[in-house]
């Protein structure tokens, strides 16, 4: 399982929420390149952004800091994440070096622009899922619907995403524990790959995700957590990895996210 720091970008800076609420940040740094090297070199495999402006102005906002992270590391596997709601857009992020492209809110209110875009850019479109209580959230968890998660994740597989990023949103950025039961429902019920996302604390979540029960669970995505230091990131992958040696938890992933 690989570990994935999120740097999340508002105004330029590198910032978390809290249960995404876009008055509820703390500043981590205002050198996001900086920061991203810093994950670079304590070993990180990929790197998940996430452009907040851009989740609520509907358009990239943090596109050159995108951009600038993507050069910086030719090769290193990025998804990027807030404001990705046309083809230019995600066409100028591949451009620019990035991996993946996780359509979030657009994915639940047009459905057919994931498919289109699949179609359009196979093997690089992943879903962003935000859930509370099995129900999927939009618009920056500003609106709960009644969208069963589980469904919609399964509609997006046989449209052909090649992984769900799934958050559950009560826990995010409140260093509360993972949901792992929540996940690993999520994961069994497909077979596209499920990145774990929102409430990873500790060593003691990285145990609970790798010793989870079904091989789906490829990915977690932590954020608050290594940078306020109640996770110490190198170590957490290094005993991922024991874990995952270890079997039958957790199967590993290819350079796709998608696994073996």
């Amino acid at each position: 399982m690989e570990l994935i720091p999120a740097i999340d970008l508002k105004d330029g800076h590198c910032v978390r929420l809290k249960q995404g609420r876009m008055d509820d940040d703390t500043v981590f740094s205002e050198d996001p390149v900086a920061v991203a090297d810093h994950w670079v070199k304590q070993g990180a495999r990929r790197l998940h952004l996430v452009d907040l402006n851009g989740a609520f102005a509907g358009e990239p906002v943090n596109g050159e800091i995108v951009n600038a992270i993507a050069r910086a590391h030719p090769g290193l596997p990025i998804q990027i994440g807030g404001g990705i709601r046309s083809a230019e857009t995600i066409q100028a992020y591949l451009d620019a070096g990035v991996q993946w492209v996780i359509i979030g809110t657009k994915a639940v209110k047009e459905p057919q622009f994931v498919r289109d875009m699949c179609k359009q850019f196979p093997g690089h479109v992943i879903v962003g899922l935000d859930a509370k209580d099995g129900k999927v959230a939009t618009d920056g968890w500003a609106q709960v619907t009644d969208i069963d998660v589980v469904d919609l994740a399964r509609q997006f597989e046989h449209d052909g995403v090649v992984a769900i990023v799934y958050t559950d949103i009560s826990r995010d950025g409140m260093l509360q524990g993972v949901n792992v039961e929540a996940t690993e429902r999520l994961a069994e019920a497909i077979s596209i790959p499920v990145i774990a996302s929102g409430g990873i604390t500790d060593m003691e979540d990285v145990r609970r995700l790798c010793g989870a029960r079904t091989v789906g669970i490829t990915g977690a995505i932590t954020g608050r957590a290594i940078y306020e230091g109640t996770l110490d990131f190198a170590q957490g992958q290094a005993l991922a990895d024991e874990l995952q040696s270890r079997g039958p938890g957790m199967s590993g992933t290819t350079g796709s996210g998608v696994r073996k």
